[in-house]
């Protein structure tokens, strides 16, 4: 079932309504998310907040991280992914997933409530919101930069501040007269400053020679059904020029192993699948080759070079073509207003095409190294880490003020 309206297991309208403590504490914020990724985002922010403020009372939607780092879930993250049609049970459970929402609104003298990415549900809540009174703070904002830029007509009337994660948003918002605070990517916090690669080709049981490679081909059960022969067949073609040539594919936790083995018996290169560790494999690789997402930021923050592949239906290519406002997709060249990374995507996103734009970067030192140093600069325009401490920072300061 594509949707599932989660309520906390004996959540109902009373335990809505009652109150968090039997007296009066401040500051009180919600944190509202939509999806896994933000629940851990939500989980840094609570965590954040209870440092600075260790009387805090903190409640909101999410998932076990946030749970885990002291919010008190209202209810559980479910997903809200509607496909195609809709039958009228689905719509009733959308109406009263949006009724007791609002309710929540209203349940409590609330400081704050801040959203947290997932636009397509989190500005509708804004609504609600802000209809209730609420300050309305919004963390990892939407990509208006990239598509529906009409977006920011509903954003500067229900949403107060807006905490940005990337350097180039905050123009957008002061333009927009929408107030804005950028607080740096949460990435830099979730990786570290420094890797042992040689320690890492021990751990990972590698040969102490040979170029590896990583790949990442995404981390939805259609992008890797896309993306993953286009770069096992780069990877052969990369193994048969150089037999020592080893190669690792990071496998997100929402990628089943059977959708896994059955692409990779397919396949005569040998690969190592490495579950969840996504930044480690980028770490000890020579060149990542990388499904367009947040993960090409990330093996820039971690220095790799990359290769940014993309492939998805004809339909979809066309409406992206017609919809989506910028130069290119991949967040590295955003950030960095220029091509840095090579960006293959549709009829480019081909076995061949990969080899050799890898081969270049294997073969060529001048342009590897210029990479590397381009990443690096990328990684300096995201800021410090602490966007989670700063992000609670502004929320604190309104809540006080």
């Amino acid at each position: 079932m594509p949707y599932a309206l989660v309520f906390g297991r004996d959540t109902n309208d009373k335990a809505l309504r009652q109150p968090l403590s039997d007296h009066d504490v401040m500051p009180r914020i919600l944190i509202i998310t939509g999806e896994a990724s933000g629940d851990l985002h939500g989980a840094n922010l609570a965590r954040a907040l209870k440092a600075q403020d260790p009387d805090v009372v903190l409640a909101g939607i999410g998932g076990s991280e946030m749970q885990a780092a002291g919010v008190r879930l209202v209810r559980e993250t479910g997903r809200f992914d509607i496909i195609g049609m809709i039958g009228p049970l689905m719509v009733f459970a959308v109406i009263r997933r949006f009724l007791a929402v609002r309710r929540l609104f209203r349940s409590e003298p609330w400081d704050a409530v801040v959203f947290i990415d997932h636009p397509g549900l989190n500005l509708r809540y804004a609504y609600f919101a802000k209809a209730a009174g609420l300050r309305v703070f919004y963390y990892i904002a939407p990509q208006i930069w990239a598509w529906r830029p009409g977006r920011i007509h509903w954003i500067k009337q229900r949403v107060d501040h807006v905490l940005v994660i990337l350097p180039f948003e905050k123009a957008i918002y002061d333009q927009a007269g929408v107030r804005c605070t950028f607080v740096g990517h949460p990435l830099l916090d979730a990786v570290a400053p420094q890797y042992d690669r040689g320690g890492l080709r021990k751990s990972f049981a590698l040969a102490s020679e040979g170029p590896v490679i990583a790949l990442l081909p995404g981390s939805r059960t259609s992008e890797v059904e896309s993306l993953l022969p286009i770069l096992l067949e780069a990877a052969e073609k990369l193994a048969h020029r150089d037999p020592q040539t080893q190669f690792l594919l990071a496998q997100a936790s929402t990628i089943q192993d059977n959708l896994l083995e059955s692409l990779l018996r397919r396949s005569s290169v040998s690969v190592k699948v490495v579950k969840e560790r996504a930044s480690e494999v980028m770490a000890v690789s020579d060149l990542a080759l990388v499904a367009s997402g947040t993960a090409t930021l990330q093996a820039a923050v971690i220095g790799t070079p990359l290769i940014l592949v993309y492939r998805t239906s004809a339909l979809t290519f066309w409406l992206a073509f017609f919809l989506i406002r910028v130069r290119w997709i991949g967040l590295v060249n955003l950030v960095a207003g220029r091509t840095v990374v090579p960006e293959l995507i549709q009829a480019d996103a081909t076995g061949q095409r990969l080899y050799e734009e890898a081969l270049r970067l294997l073969e060529d030192r001048f342009a590897y190294d210029e990479m590397k140093r381009s990443l690096a600069k990328v990684r300096a325009a995201l800021g410090e880490p602490g966007a989670s401490i700063r992000a609670a920072e502004v929320v604190l300061a309104a809540c006080r003020g």
